[in-house]
């Protein structure tokens, strides 16, 4: 009996004990977040401040994207300025700010998939360089900044283009419209409702095309910009093989000038191949709300010959100075802020060193 007892307490024991040791191991197993996975989360969290500073502090107009998408057959208006009077003339100081809410939505996630995309497009593309040359310490080159930037840009473009999508439609409806998006949810469940799930992706082709220069070319001539002054330190812009903040933000205006200047004509098209199916664009396009001529587009082809017959070669480059007066900017205050936020979370940034 007492043997029994004896077993009978040994085995709590050790069982007591294997539970000891177990609850050990599970805590041991608790390990803090790898230094991947921070990096990843502080490269996105970057970018989204960037986007969001862009949103706030760079906020558009949708004068150009009125110009973009005006009705051949029925002009309002040929320019900037005379657009901007037409605008506040008929919609007051608000239509100057219409779409810019589901901009906001869409910029920041926009802005943080790209960056993070480019960062590791660039890693991957220094790696496979390194291997095929066989140098160990060969940087990236100008082109090939270009080729993670447009792998950015259409991972970046493709994860967001419902939001753009819709923010087009927001942006041209007027009061006159017969037809009211309420909002972004709105606008989304009565395209989806109407037109089907790939009504959201109309114009994404010509989208990739063009963002493949335009984000492309924007940290390709950002990075090589950069990489020049470091090296040749002109005019004394180099303290420390640091650039400081004006010069940074100059070489991100050069960037976004080069960029938006060579993908314009893609994006007038895009927006034109956005309204396509909606069947009361022609009214929005038209600002009057009572017109029924209008232009359609069977893709992107049909578009670029369609627009240059009616409206000329001119038409490919209708709103690029509003356009440019809001993107040069916001590109240079992205990819500033981008870094400095980087800096303060502690993440390395040069991803060719």
């Amino acid at each position: 009996m007492a043997s029994e007892d004896v077993k009978r307490s040994e085995s709590a024991v050790s069982t007591i004990v294997n539970l000891a040791e177990e609850a050990k191991m599970a805590r041991e197993g608790v390990k803090p977040p790898s230094h991947a996975f921070l990096s990843i989360c502080k490269s996105l969290v970057a970018g989204g401040v960037a986007g969001g500073v862009v949103s706030v502090l760079c906020i558009s107009c949708f004068l150009f994207l009125s110009l973009q998408v005006q009705n051949p057959h029925s002009i309002k208006y040929n320019g900037t300025i005379q657009g901007l009077k037409f605008i506040w003339r008929t919609e007051g100081f608000r239509g100057m700010f219409k779409g810019n809410g589901t901009n906001c939505a869409r910029i920041i996630p926009n802005s943080a998939v790209k960056f993070f995309s480019y960062e590791e497009a660039s890693k991957g593309i220094l790696y496979l360089y390194r291997q095929q040359s066989g140098n160990e310490d060969a940087q990236l080159t100008p082109v090939l900044r270009l080729g993670a930037g447009a792998c950015a840009g259409i991972i970046a473009m493709s994860a967001t283009y419902p939001m753009d999508m819709v923010r087009g439609r927001l942006t041209v409806q007027t009061e006159k419209s017969p037809r009211q998006y309420r909002g972004i949810f709105h606008a989304l469940s009565t395209v989806l409702r109407e037109e089907g799930p790939r009504a959201l992706y109309k114009g994404w082709l010509p989208s990739v095309i063009g963002v493949v220069p335009y984000v492309g070319l924007n940290f390709a001539v950002y990075e090589s910009l950069k990489d020049w002054l470091i090296k040749s330190k002109p005019f004394g812009l180099v303290e420390d093989s640091e650039l400081g903040v004006t010069t940074r933000l100059a070489c991100g205006a050069a960037a976004g000038t080069v960029g938006q200047t060579v993908a314009y004509p893609l994006d007038v098209i895009r927006r034109r191949l956005q309204m396509v199916g909606w069947k009361d664009a022609a009214s929005v396009v038209t600002g009057d709300g009572k017109s029924k001529v209008r232009v359609e587009y069977t893709g992107m082809v049909d578009a670029f010959r369609k627009t240059v017959r009616y409206e000329g070669f001119g038409a490919l480059y209708k709103g690029l100075v509003p356009n440019s007066v809001k993107v040069v900017p916001s590109i240079a205050i992205a990819f500033v802020t981008y870094e400095l936020v980087k800096d303060v979370l502690g993440v390395e940034l040069r991803i060719s060193d």
